[in-house]
């Protein structure tokens, strides 16, 4: 009951506008006061340090960095002309270029957010003069840029691994089949809608702009290569590959002449700006889960449901849906610190690997990110596009479907993203 009336308390809170991080340190230092007495109240501060100087979660506000060099340095834009002269030839093809640029971006940045801010902000506008509506332009853009939840290097992934204690390069790695199988899946929408819908022809098939286009975009494709080949081959930790992916942005910045001063120290604030929510988040989970941890209801928790089930099907189920409802109200950070000390237990109890868990719990929340009322992903890409979020929603249902089948794959098949872990490190 505890676990009950400490998600109610927060529940309360939120529904009267208390930032998260505030509701979440209320009801915890609530609850230690009734359990412990002001004797509890001396260890917060140390608790609260402790959670926040988590080293992996460094690599948050370097990526967040990374993707908004790109932006502002003409790597965008190189990358956008690329694809569109690859899949521009293709019924609906700009839509698709949407969808490619975005998982591409997805391999540097790592968020949802900034891969919409930044490919959206120059696709969807020139979808809208092609003749693609409003609301399918905004829901391509929004559900391709969730994509960066799954393809690593994924912020959320990182978050994870810090609270589930799991090992980051795994997961990451763990990302890549099911990241691109929904992005494939994706396209093949576009196709269906453009086929049914009569979408425009963007332009004919020139070899030789697909070779002058590469060429343009050449050092921005070792980006990534540099980024995931460190990290994937041992050299780097994923923390060191996001200061890797500032280096690099920041060199082929300069290498083009296009990176803006301005831009760059907007990033810098933004990103500190972001990274300080986070930590925020961090220092009152770490309150949440010493509290948790002395009162061991997560284990109570977990030997109640285990006693009811133990098929480990039957509690991903369980799982998948309580992830998806709790999508629908906290932001992906939120949902991680705050649900994933709680379940670990559990999961370990009925023997679901914790990296498999990982995939299935960043995949329920790229869904989340389309899901009003909290739909950051969504309402940012609504917000670009001048569109309606509902109308936007009515179009979105079919992105979200595919990336409910990616789920359910995912969850029951584990082969899709545990095959190349258990390739590489087994």
């Amino acid at each position: 009951m505890h676990i009950l009336y400490i998600l109610l308390g927060l529940v309360a809170l939120i529904l009267i506008n208390v930032p998260i991080a505030i509701a979440l340190a209320i009801v915890t230092v609530v609850a230690m006061l009734a359990s412990g007495g002001t004797a509890t109240l001396p260890n917060l501060p140390l608790v609260m340090y402790n959670g926040a100087t988590n080293f992996p979660l460094l690599a948050i506000p370097l990526f967040i960095l990374a993707g908004a060099i790109m932006n502002s340095s003409g790597i965008s834009r190189r990358l956008i002309a690329f694809a569109s002269a690859l899949l521009g030839f293709v019924r609906g093809g700009l839509a698709m270029v949407v969808i490619g640029a975005s998982m591409f971006f997805a391999e540097i940045s790592g968020s949802a957010v900034a891969g919409v801010a930044a490919i959206g902000s120059i696709l969807i506008p020139a979808m809208r003069k092609k003749g693609y509506p409003r609301p399918f332009s905004a829901s391509v853009s929004s559900s391709a840029a969730s994509l960066a939840i799954i393809i690593p290097p994924s912020i959320p992934m990182i978050l994870y691994g810090a609270m589930s204690d799991s090992s980051v390069v795994k997961l990451f790695v763990a990302g890549i089949v099911p990241g691109v199988v929904g992005g494939l899946s994706m396209m093949g929408l576009c196709y269906w809608f453009a086929v049914r819908h009569n979408y425009p022809v963007e332009e004919q098939f020139q070899l030789r702009r697909v070779w002058a286009t590469f060429k343009d975009a050449s050092l921005a494709f070792l980006l990534p290569i540099i980024i995931l080949g460190g990290i994937f081959g041992g050299l780097v930790t994923a923390t060191e590959g996001a200061g890797l992916a500032v280096v690099a942005a920041m060199g082929v910045g300069f290498f083009y002449r296009e990176l803006d001063w301005r831009h760059l120290k907007k990033a810098i604030i933004d990103g500190g700006i972001q990274t300080a929510v986070v930590m925020l988040l961090v220092a009152s989970s770490a309150l949440l889960g010493t509290y948790l941890t002395e009162a061991q209801l997560p284990q109570q928790l977990a030997h109640a449901i285990s006693s009811w089930t133990d098929n480990r099907y039957a509690v991903l189920a369980l799982l998948n849906v309580f992830f998806l409802v709790i999508g629908f109200f906290l932001h992906s950070a939120a949902a991680i610190i705050l649900v994933v000390p709680i379940v670990m237990p559990l999961v370990h109890a009925v023997g679901i690997d914790p990296v498999h868990f990982g995939l299935i719990v960043t995949l329920n929340l790229a869904i989340g990110q389309q899901t009003p009322p909290v739909a950051s992903v969504l309402i940012t890409a609504c917000s670009i596009a001048k569109a309606n979020v509902w109308e936007v929603s009515r179009v979105n249902v079919y992105f979200i479907a595919v990336l409910l089948l990616v789920l359910m794959l995912v969850t029951y098949v584990p082969a899709v993203p545990m095959g190349l872990v258990n390739f590489f490190y087994h």
